[in-house]
């Protein structure tokens, strides 16, 4: 076979293997070998799919990918989850019974939540509950209780108290007393994080809705602060996190704390007493409560002198709620008006993220009281989590657990999924304490007497090792540089594993801390790892890179299982014997088998195969692309690998290529053969739209154009017709084997591209035998090179340049990068390509942004050295003075040197031992700016060879028109600075603009695996697919089962559900549905906010959709500030020369024409007409759709002339750009028609006035206000949301042709694969092309279902 089935994007609608499957009876996918009759009833039924879209459509999408046996029926599989919820009765002590709504899979566990959540039962926490007098159990699921149905009674029955509950109950209260209160996001503690939407739309936006109905044009203050006007030079950072009405808190009481006494003595022991608290109310009133088994109560202890008896009155409460608003009638008024705020807010403000979101700036915050704190502070809550009874986790035990859980069908894979992503979750926030813990010297070491960067550590059963090389390990590498890389190196290895996932294969918990300059690895520990010598332990795999190496057979075939997915070769190396062994990895990949017989692979940190533009290999020419680009260039290291993404995009690029050979050379014998068929010529050339160009430029010395998606669906059915020769044709096979020589396969039969990953590995010799071999690996790496320089780069330049891509900041820019597999060290050949490009202004944000990031990962790298030099009591003061050098214009800022009095006088002899940091050096205090920017551009050249014009941050600023505030910004997100939310004046030259009480907080900066929801993915791509072929209802439908499945495995917060949420705002929107819109897209707005960070570029899109749907809406005002809010953070994170600004600018200004607000509205209309004219150019359809509207705020102020002169501008690009017959075009010229009358009208009225003086006869004259339903429709039509105006009718004969269209592409293939290997397709579709018509149906309209990738 030669189809490439690893290679077909997992749910494309058009893999059509994976349709018949289920819908052809859904008995999992029938193999292609198959009768087609199953396939043409594919074919046929496409007709009736219509009808029973719901049930047969979803679950082709269920991931049942290569090899997972799919044996149930996809019907049942997706109703499993659907399981019909009833509700039940509660009945709890001392409130009305209520009724809540339940699901029969819901734990009985999840209904004690909810309780401790509602706002009249928030109070208890020892409770049971019980049906018909008997006690459910906490873990069972509700479906398994005997007699619960509609209707039940549960009763709720308070339980005797055990130290556990006791503390677990006292927390609780704890966090009802603090539940409006932001500091723990503010610290960024137990994944807590800020959300600032309610504050822009006073409160939840359902409520509003229905209120201001009728309001539509009340009076608005639309004024924006002077910051936010086009124009305005000023970036202040105050307004980032508004301050919120809810967080000045209600005094409930001034102390709650863990009493003194504490523990009881042994004979109040044997009176129940677990617990003291000692509490002062608001009144000033101090008490000491005992937590008894039946409660709380007053005793009569004070401060200094115990007396455990009960006072009088005891007040005697089974919670301590109900003690305390007995005893302090502040707290009772107080506590109830809290637990109401509590319970309004959106439970997206309160739920928490799944992993740990930092702020980079925090308001200053008084310091409280806080016994659950203090108590956790001090018994280093060593991952001691409340649920676990008794030890610590064994992490690696629940990693590998959860990943052997069973996944045949559906309802498996989501439980399999929610495990495996809530153990990580759990993971990375235990290693990310431990790793700060090892740094601020809270851990002893497990080698106590070695020097400080050799130590490694063991905390919560993780394990902990320092990026450096300890025992000269990483020295052929390039040292403690290579050392710091392997692990994110390593990580990277540990992702791609996870994600193949194949059974019976082990890799280990891996996260990555970069905390105050080091550079800590957590990984769980392999059973039985500590008590035996790497050196017996390792039995496939090199432990001293290549010298001795070891293979075995059980690892040789797991490994085999990856080496499709991943690309890697197997291979043989000669080890110091000289021997062969034959490995399918690189040589350091090292496998153990742990105690638990278990196969671990660790050490990934080469799963891909090097970069050699980085890797200068004396006697080795690299391709001319790569030559002339100024590579290879020596790195600091000799770990660089190519992106997994890289990889793919190559193999991908050359199957295309593969299939261009085949197909011309078969066309070329068939041509000789049959005269007929050669009207097909061109049918195998995919057609030239496409974005890649010929990585063999330097062997075929053209540059030919790559294909598109109509490319690779020709491209797949000449595979098949490939295929179905099955060999037979010696002429055939001869054809496919020089189409595999000529693109450097490794097979001669089939397409298939491997990498060997220790190719150019020091230390490693291959076998005589293998040679040439080596020599084609060789080949194919500098093949890849040059791709990455001659098609990616200059991909993702023309993406840039086409805005098809819009970074805002560093972050996107990277994820865009990394996304076509450009590593980040190839930003200065990025850059260079930007300032070569013929459209260079218009990728004036591209270069703004890329020099920035440039500039702030350089600082970043001095930075990380600077602070390893620094003890813990100088760190705030090294930070502030490291800011000061780099960002302010101050010339000789002065570092404070922690004062005298802390130093010891006494150096400590023993110096071995000190904790990390800990170095009396003082260094840090002697930088200069002038120094600091040296490094920094030293570095730029150094690392991204590029070479920075300034030797100071005002040069900078000046000569990249950069943002001082940007540049904070992007610097405190890299290191985890955080800092006091105040106004800096970074231009001052009279004074620092940072001093020590400005650095707030130093955070860890973490990276770790992101497990995914696989068949929620698949859902949502339908569901996309669908949406884009015009099925909206259908494509909802997909797109809501996606958002329950990924809620199942992700709970309610992560970054992939605020995609479905937004795409699913966009589509209610889309039908009409407005509430449903605006609810999702609240959401959206809330988790981008939690997720992604308060000013994220991903943030500042909701925001801008949820304006459009406030507006629909007629939310006029909160649409405005929402707005606002969006451009105060564009302004943040960029400044106002950005394209997206434009579309910013334009939504502003119309909403602000439809407040009659005409000339704000100009001032924002004419900033984004500047702002597109730049990007786009004078002459694109965007340019004129901003002069039309211009011209509209100028006909609302009667200023017709300038309103005549922005339509003809507009009138002038449509007719240029589209015709004379365009209905653009004539629309346009309609307008301007009607302009010229109004403007006569207008001067005959002025005529008649200076005629005849003040007794004139004027009619009235007309000026309409615009009606909110043209702003409304001019909304849509510049947020690229397109109302086709369809009849019924029109859409059932839009669906019926598309599914025809289907119907024949699939009945073809069938025909393909089962007569001969080339058939033409009865109706040519597309205009004829340049040899004969083509073939193919997909070069049809966006709507057939074969462009869905």
């Amino acid at each position: 076979m030669v189809i490439k089935t690893d290679e077909l994007p997992a749910a494309a609608p058009a893999d059509s293997s994976r349709e018949h499957g289920s819908q052809a009876g859904g008995k999992g996918r029938p193999s292609a070998a198959e009768p087609p009759s199953v396939m043409l009833l594919n074919g046929d039924c496409s007709d009736s799919l219509k009808k029973e879209e719901g049930t047969t459509d979803p679950p082709r999408e269920n991931g049942l990918d290569e090899g997972e046996p799919g044996d149930e029926t996809t019907g049942q599989e997706v109703i499993v989850i659907q399981d019909t919820g009833f509700s039940v009765k509660i009945l709890a002590p001392g409130i009305e019974p209520f009724s809540l709504q339940v699901s029969p899979q819901e734990m009985v566990q999840e209904i004690h939540q909810v309780l401790m959540d509602r706002e009249d039962t928030c109070h208890r926490t020892c409770f049971s509950l019980h049906l018909d007098g008997n006690m459910l159990d906490h873990f069972s699921e509700l479906r398994s209780v005997e007699g619960l149905q509609e209707g039940s009674v549960l009763r709720v029955v308070e339980e005797p108290y055990t130290v556990r509950e006791a503390r677990i109950h006292v927390r609780h209260v704890r966090d009802l007393l603090k539940s409006l209160d932001p500091s723990d996001a503010f610290n960024g503690v137990d994944c807590n994080s800020l959300s600032f939407l309610s504050v822009f739309t006073d409160g939840d936006l359902g409520d509003s809705g229905k209120r201001k109905k009728g309001l539509e044009m009340d009076p608005i203050d639309c004024t924006p602060p002077e910051y936010i006007l086009p124009g305005s030079r000023d970036r202040p950072l105050c307004p980032l996190q508004p301050q919120n009405r809810d967080w000045k808190p209600l005094q409930c009481l001034k102390v709650l704390t863990m009493s003194g006494w504490n523990p009881p003595p042994g004979n109040r022991k044997m009176h129940g007493d677990l617990m003291y608290l000692f509490v002062i109310t608001a009144e000033d009133r101090q008490v000491s409560i005992t937590a008894s088994t039946r409660g709380f109560y007053l005793n009569q202890s004070t401060a200094y002198h115990f007396n455990p008896k009960p006072a009088s009155p005891r007040f005697l409460s089974h919670s301590l709620v109900e003690l305390l608003n007995q005893i302090s009638p502040t707290f009772k008024k107080n506590f109830a008006v809290l637990q109401k705020k509590r319970v309004q807010r959106h439970p997206f403000e309160r739920i928490a993220t799944p992993f740990q979101v930092y702020s980079w700036t925090a308001p200053q915050a008084e310091h409280a009281m806080d016994c659950v704190r203090a108590e956790d502070a001090y018994t280093s809550r060593l991952g001691y989590e409340e649920h676990i009874p008794g030890q610590t986790r064994d992490w690696n035990e629940e990693l590998q657990t959860t990943r052997e859980l069973p996944r045949k069908n559906l309802p498996e894979r989501l439980l399999r999924e929610r495990a495996i992503f809530k153990v990580h979750s759990d993971f990375t926030a235990a290693a990310t304490r431990g790793a700060m813990a090892v740094i601020d010297g809270n851990v002893m070491a497990i080698n106590p007497s070695e020097e400080t960067k050799m130590q490694m550590f063991i905390w919560n059963n993780i394990f902990f090792s320092l990026g450096f090389d300890v025992r000269d390990h990483y020295k052929d590498f390039g040292g403690d540089v290579a050392a710091y890389v392997a692990p994110t190196n390593d990580l990277n290895g540990v992702r791609t594993y996870n994600a193949v996932d194949v059974e019976g294969l082990y890799t280990l918990g891996t996260v990555v801390v970069d905390y105050r300059g080091y550079r800590v690895t957590a990984q769980s520990i392999i059973p039985g790892i500590l008590e035996r010598d790497q050196e017996q332990s390792v039995i496939y795999g090199s432990i001293d890179f290549g010298k001795t190496v070891v293979s075995h057979p059980r690892y040789l075939e797991l490994l085999e299982r990856t080496s499709r997915p991943l690309k890697i070769l197997r291979h043989h190396v000669l080890n110091d014997r000289n021997e062969e062994v034959e490995l399918c990895s690189s040589v350091e990949c090292k496998g153990i088998i742990g105690n638990d017989g278990r196969h671990y692979i660790l050490d990934l940190l080469r799963t891909f195969p090097p970069d050699l533009n980085f890797l200068p290999v004396p006697g080795e020419e690299l391709p001319e692309e790569c030559t002339r680009a100024g590579f290879p260039r020596a790195h600091r290291h000799k770990l660089c690998c190519l992106r997994q993404e890289l990889v793919d995009a190559f193999v991908e690029h050359r199957y295309l290529l593969f299939m261009k050979l085949a197909a011309l050379q078969l066309m070329q014998q068939k041509a000789s053969q049959v005269e007929s068929l050669t009207s097909m010529e061109n049918g195998g050339l995919p057609s030239s739209e496409a974005k890649s160009e010929d990585p063999l430029g330097s062997e075929t010395g053209s540059e030919e154009e790559g294909s598109s998606a109509s490319g690779l669906a020709k491209v797949k059915e000449l595979a098949e017709t490939i295929a179905s020769d099955d060999g037979t044709d010696p002429r055939s096979r001869e054809v496919i084997r020089n189409a595999c020589k000529a693109v450097g396969s490794i097979s001669s039969t089939a397409f298939d591209i491997r990498f060997n990953p220790d190719i150019f590995s020091p230390g490693v010799r291959f076998p005589e035998s293998c040679q040439d071999e080596v020599r084609d690996q060789k080949q194919l790496l500098k093949d890849a090179a040059a791709f990455l320089l001659s098609c990616q780069i200059p991909g993702l330049v023309k993406d840039c340049t086409e805005h098809a891509v819009l970074p805002m900041d560093g972050a996107t820019l990277a994820d865009v990068m990394r996304q076509r597999g450009i590593n980040m060290r190839y930003l200065g050949k990025v850059l260079d390509l930007v300032l070569r490009s013929p459209a260079r202004d218009q990728l004036d944000h591209i270069y703004k942004i890329g020099i920035g990031e440039l500039i702030t990962r350089s600082a970043k790298h001095i930075f990380k050295t600077y602070l390893q030099g620094v003890e813990l009591s100088g760190l705030s003061a090294a930070i502030s003075h490291f800011l000061n050098c780099f960002l302010s214009s101050y010339p000789n800022p002065v570092a404070h040197l922690p004062a005298d009095e802390l130093l010891s006088k006494k150096r400590n002899k023993r110096r071995k031992n000190r904790p990390l940091g800990a170095a009396d050096n003082t260094a840090w205090a002697v930088m200069t700016p002038q120094e600091l920017w040296k490094n920094i551009c030293q570095e730029a050249k150094n690392y991204f060879d590029f070479s920075l014009e300034c030797d100071s941050v005002d040069q900078a600023v000046e000569t990249y028109g950069l943002q001082k505030i940007t540049l904070l910004r992007e610097i405190s997100l890299k290191t985890g600075i955080q800092i006091l939310l105040k106004e800096y004046s970074f231009d001052s030259r009279h004074k620092p603009a940072f001093t020590e009480e400005d650095v707030l907080n130093i955070f860890p900066v973490v990276k770790h695996v992101n497990p995914k929801a696989s068949d929620a993915f698949h859902f949502f791509q339908s569901g996309q697919a669908k949406v884009q072929q015009g099925f909206l209802k259908e494509g909802c439908e997909l797109i809501n089962e996606a958002l329950n499945l990924f809620n199942n495995v992700y709970g309610a917060m992560h970054v992939e559900i605020c995609a479905c949420l937004r795409l699913l705002a966009r589509l209610h929107y889309i039908m009409g549905d407005y509430a449903e819109a605006l609810s999702n897209q609240q959401k959206a707005v809330l988790m981008s906010e939690r997720v992604m960070g308060i000013e994220h570029p991903n943030t500042i899109q909701e925001y801008m959709h949820l304006a459009l749907y406030c507006f629909a809406s007629s939310q006029l005002s909160t649409a405005l500030s929402l707005l606002y809010r969006a451009r105060y953070l564009m302004l943040l994170v960029f400044g106002e020369d950005h394209p997206e600004m434009a579309l910013l600018d334009n939504n502003i200004g119309l909403v602000l024409h439809g407040v009659m607000e005409y000339d704000l509205s100009l001032r924002f209309l004419e900033n984004a007409l500047a702002v597109s004219t730049k990007y786009h150019g004078p002459k694109a359809l965007k340019v004129a759709l901003s002069h039309h509207l211009v011209a509209r705020v100028y006909e609302s102020k009667a200023e017709f002339r300038s309103a005549l002169q922005h339509e003809k501008e507009g009138y002038t690009i449509y007719k240029t750009q589209l015709g004379e017959d365009h209905e653009k075009t004539k629309e346009s010229s309609e307008y301007l028609k009607c302009l010229t009358q109004q403007a006569v009208a207008l001067q005959r009225t002025m005529n008649e006035i200076y005629r005849n003086g003040s007794s004139a006869n004027i009619p009235p004259l007309k000026f309409t206000a615009p009606s909110m339903a043209s702003v409304l429709e001019q909304l849509n039509v510049i947020n690229g949301i397109l109302f086709i105006p369809l009849s019924q009718k029109d859409l059932e004969n839009l669906k019926a042709e598309v599914a025809r269209r289907h119907q024949l592409q699939e009945a073809s293939k069938n025909r393909d694969k089962n007569e001969e290997p080339m058939a033409t397709e009865p109706e040519p579709a597309g205009p004829p092309e340049d040899m004969g018509s083509q073939p193919q149906a997909a070069k049809e309209d966006p709507s057939s279902p074969s462009l869905q990738g």
